[in-house]
């Protein structure tokens, strides 16, 4: 049989079927460019990219940025016009930002939102015009390009951006000292017509991603348990999965979601999704699943694992135990992928070590495999 491709191994995978090695992969936006990036490339390792399948246009609201100083740190405001009043958010931006990998920092610090849109309960009417003139067009040119350039070294995804409830919680409320569980306690009429708006106004945009050329459709969730309690999840995440499901599952589309927080206490409620791939799965010490547990509970679910930035903190023997524990765990291999990190990044002496164990998981695993690997790593 020939060796698959980096790409058939994670499709593969993807898709419940047996690679000949475990799929290993870094995202684009993480990954440094450079010597031991093109190592372990070459020794098996995939690139996959982030790409929209989107355009969007915002009819009848006036945008504009200016530069504001406060307490000697410098912010950018984006203030939202429109016929029923205006709202603003500030960003703070580090050195590098839009110089680099998804606009983030020379540090791999995203843009960090200071100030939300929604600071009082009139500004809930203001962002509801907003979404309401939110208009989303199909656009699979850069999801083209990524998948011509990239060929056979990896998976370009589709990606959408956070699911209605938590574009509150992240995005426009924000949930920092609670914030968005004030107000959905106190404005819970509010809450509920935006979210509403929210859906709907989301509703074109699944057909889109749907007919895209990108084979997976991430959704851009960052679901936690400590966040997203399973009251909120089972009432407001679950219905707009399965709506979106139905639609990507349609067109042979697989759908993937962001979880890399705590999950444990989700996990029953997960089960019970039409989400096909876990993605971004981080195991304890950062996450509160187990690998072997998922795997267990979510039989009809593929899960990507994102390996543990806590583990990369204790250096490059600490990542080899790390990775090979991982693979007693994970049985014979099927159902998973790795990912080199899904937020942050690797050192290059890590990203070689991690490669060193994962190159070698020939499927299906075996004990004798990886004390074999454990010896010649």
């Amino acid at each position: 049989m020939a060796e698959m491709t980096r790409r058939e191994r994670i499709m593969a995978a993807s898709r419940k079927e047996r690679a000949d090695k475990l799929p290993f992969f870094h995202y684009w936006r993480h990954c440094q460019i450079g010597w031991a990036e093109r190592e372990c490339r070459n020794r098996g390792m995939g690139i996959n990219w982030l790409r929209p399948s989107y355009a969007v246009t915002i009819h009848d609201v006036d945008i504009s940025e200016t530069r504001v100083v406060s307490g000697g740190q410098v912010f950018l405001r984006r203030t939202y016009s429109t016929p029923v009043g205006s709202i603003y958010e500030e960003e703070k931006r580090e050195p590098g930002v839009g110089q680099w990998h998804a606009l983030r920092s020379w540090r791999d610090v995203t843009p960090w939102n200071t100030s939300r849109l929604i600071k009082r309960p009139e500004d809930y009417a203001v962002l509801k015009y907003i979404v309401e003139h939110t208009e989303y067009t199909a656009d699979y040119f850069p999801i083209e390009q990524a998948m011509e350039w990239l060929g056979e070294d990896g998976v370009v995804l589709d990606t959408l951006p956070h699911s209605p409830m938590q574009m509150l919680m992240i995005d426009w409320i924000g949930s920092e000292g609670g914030r968005f569980f004030y107000h959905h306690a106190d404005y819970p009429d509010l809450v509920e017509d935006l979210y509403q708006a929210i859906c709907k106004s989301r509703e074109p945009l699944y057909e889109i991603a749907a007919q895209s050329p990108a084979p997976i459709v991430l959704c851009g969730d960052n679901v936690d348990g400590v966040l997203v309690n399973p009251k909120l999840f089972e009432k407001y995440f679950m219905p707009e999965y399965e709506k979106q499901a139905q639609i990507l599952h349609a067109h042979g589309k697989l759908m993937a979601v962001h979880m890399d927080g705590r999950v444990g206490v989700l996990k029953e409620l997960i089960a019970q999704t039409s989400i096909d791939i876990i993605e971004a799965l981080h195991p304890p010490p950062m996450g509160n699943l187990p690998i072997g547990e998922a795997l267990s509970l979510w039989k009809d679910k593929v899960i990507w694992i994102g390996f543990p930035a806590s583990i990369y903190a204790m250096g490059p023997e600490a990542t080899k135990r790390y990775a090979l524990d991982l693979l007693r765990e994970i049985g014979p291999g099927d159902r998973v992928v790795v990912t080199m990190s899904t937020e942050n990044l690797v050192s290059n002496e890590n990203l070689c070590m991690l490669t060193a164990v994962l190159e070698q998981a020939e499927l299906p695993l075996t004990a004798e495999k990886i004390e074999r690997i454990a010896r010649s790593s």
